[in-house]
């Protein structure tokens, strides 16, 4: 059990991919892609990432899922991105995004299904 009190300064990919509901792969290509993404490394050659590295790979999501950016797009954004500074919060493991539901998954194919239904019998009926 940790002490309370002690910040933790360095995370391993897997509790990096935990934190930020990516795979590791992507993580690692991410590496290859972002100049500014370039992790420690420590004795054993293991990737060692910092708060303003997470910090960093959470803007660079934001940018590809949710705002839509293409990797060349983001980058150019990220050419302009001042990292903030070691703020000293402790990131939870315990607060990663779940994965989505597959409920959702199922509801949304069915959603298309009817709607491509739909589509097809408008089609029939004006052809």
């Amino acid at each position: 059990m940790k002490s309370l009190g002690i910040k933790k300064l360095y995370y391993s990919i897997s509790e990096v991919a935990k934190i930020t509901d990516l795979e590791q792969y992507v993580l690692r290509y991410w590496e290859s892609e972002f100049e500014q993404l370039k992790p420690q490394k420590n004795r054993a050659g293991n990737r060692i990432y910092t708060n303003r590295d997470i910090k960093l790979i959470l803007y660079i999501k934001r940018l590809l899922r949710d705002e839509r950016y293409t990797i060349e797009g983001a980058k150019q954004v990220l050419k302009t991105y001042t990292p903030e500074g070691d703020t000293g919060e402790q990131l939870e493991l315990l607060d990663a995004p779940k994965p989505r539901s597959k409920v959702k998954d199922e509801q949304l194919r069915a959603d298309l299904l009817e709607a491509k239904v739909f589509l097809q019998e408008l089609l029939k009926k004006y052809n």
